[in-house]
């Protein structure tokens, strides 16, 4: 009896793959994996660009940033033999007479060279921020040392200037010619070095950061909150009205963005002021005198207002989104079974926009949290952002360092309330449409 099983059963699956060819003769597994490697490596060719521009416009920033906020070199720029000796000194009394001497060398060199950024000047500034008063005393140092023609460089020094007798001068001095520090940090948490080298608060005229972050996320939240309060009522009417009317009024909601940021600002400037179009109703109203008008502007009030306005449709587009995707005929059927028109809106209506209130609440927070053009127009002394701090360390008072520690924590803030927010709601739940 002849068994009737085909024979290429018995033949292993790789050996039958083998004599598998395809038209031009090669192997059909040698040929699935060339067409693999190649549609893989398409696919990574498609992706490069996006990729570099997020490494060059995204991760090189934040890199640079994080590298910035502890690395600040003008101390070994400007005195680098002093600033490698000073390290070993022990912190009490004063320095020894060779460290003197390599500090007035130093510093007398650099005023030689002229070169950008090199001169005392530098090394004043970074001392200054730690040790006020001293920019000016290093500034002049250069000019007073030609006058030492031989040592002993201690004993002169000491007698062009009573300050150089002061030992928490010269433990700063130690302190700032650290090419890394996290003495930026401590300074963006309103923290200081007392004279015994302890980190102690700082003093209340110089605690402006702390606060600044509370205040930060306390407005942004209170701008998240009115913009939900808002966008959801005229998210539902967009979604219930006919198509034709809602697109109508889509447009009037779209219409911000096609305006600039910095007209709609100023707009708000002329609305808040105290000679503005809401203090002149209130008067022609009879609601307040024309003496006492109501101070809408340069504070927190106007950054709230302005904001708001500005932020509203990154609430509302993810709402609508959301609620035109809920069929009517889930509240009908709620109302059928005896439920009262706000039992069907909390039970039924309201879980299902969830997924819209979570994408718009996050968008707009994170949004508030890094704006800074706003409050600097309308928000005063009394209305601006942590941002707004940032960008004068980095535009005005060139205190790089300074700004990047406080953008950084600022960027840690962030990522910690993601988090948070991750583990409440669920990223995975957002709905942007």
């Amino acid at each position: 009896m002849t068994d009737s099983t085909n024979v290429t059963d018995n033949v292993p699956s790789s050996a039958t793959d083998e004599r598998l060819l395809t038209t031009d003769g090669v192997p059909l597994k040698q040929k699935l994996a060339q067409t693999t490697r190649r549609m893989r490596m398409r696919a990574f060719m498609l992706t490069v660009p996006l990729v570099l521009f997020l490494v060059i416009s995204f991760v090189v920033p934040i890199g640079q940033m994080l590298f910035r906020s502890v690395h600040n070199t003008a101390g070994t720029d400007v005195a680098p033999n002093f600033a490698a000796a000073i390290q070993k000194w022990n912190g009490e009394g004063l320095p020894s007479e060779e460290v003197f001497e390599l500090f007035a060398k130093d510093i007398m060199a650099s005023q030689k060279r002229r070169e950008i950024g090199k001169t005392p000047g530098k090394l004043g500034t970074r001392v200054n921020y730690e040790f006020p008063g001293s920019l000016s005393l290093i500034k002049s140092a250069a000019r007073k040392f030609k006058k030492i023609k031989e040592g002993p460089y201690k004993e002169a020094i000491l007698k062009q200037n009573k300050k150089w007798a002061n030992p928490t001068l010269w433990r700063t001095l130690k302190r700032v010619t650290r090419d890394y520090s996290p003495s930026f940090y401590y300074a963006a948490l309103d923290l200081k070095y007392d004279p015994d080298e302890n980190l102690v608060a700082a003093d209340k005229i110089y605690q402006i950061y702390v606060s600044n972050f509370w205040k930060t996320l306390r407005l942004s939240a209170i701008i998240t909150f009115l913009c939900f309060l808002l966008a959801f009522p005229v998210s539902y009417l967009l979604s219930t009205l006919p198509l034709a009317t809602s697109n109508l009024l889509m447009i009037l909601v779209l219409l911000p963005f096609w305006t600039s940021l910095l007209v709609r600002t100023t707009a708000w400037i002329a609305i808040l002021q105290s000679k503005g179009i809401i203090n002149n109703i209130l008067v022609f109203i009879g609601i307040i005198s024309d003496e006492n008008r109501v101070q809408l502007i340069y504070n927190q009030t106007g950054t709230i207002f302005a904001m708001v306005h500005i932020l509203l449709p990154f609430m509302i587009l993810p709402l609508y989104s959301v609620m035109k995707t809920i069929p009517p005929s889930y509240m009908r059927a709620a109302r059928s079974m005896g439920a009262t028109p706000f039992t069907a809106f909390r039970r039924v209506y309201f879980p299902q926009t969830l997924p819209g209130i979570a994408a718009g609440t996050l968008l707009v927070f994170i949004l508030a949290i890094g704006y800074y053009i706003t409050p600097a127009l309308v928000g005063g002394a009394d209305g601006i952002l942590i941002s707004n701090l940032i960008a004068n360390h980095i535009q005005k008072t060139l205190n790089w360092s300074l700004g990047a520690a406080l953008g950084t924590i600022l960027l840690v803030t962030v990522m910690v309330l993601y988090w948070i927010y991750n583990k409440l709601v669920g990223i995975d739940k957002l709905s942007f449409g």
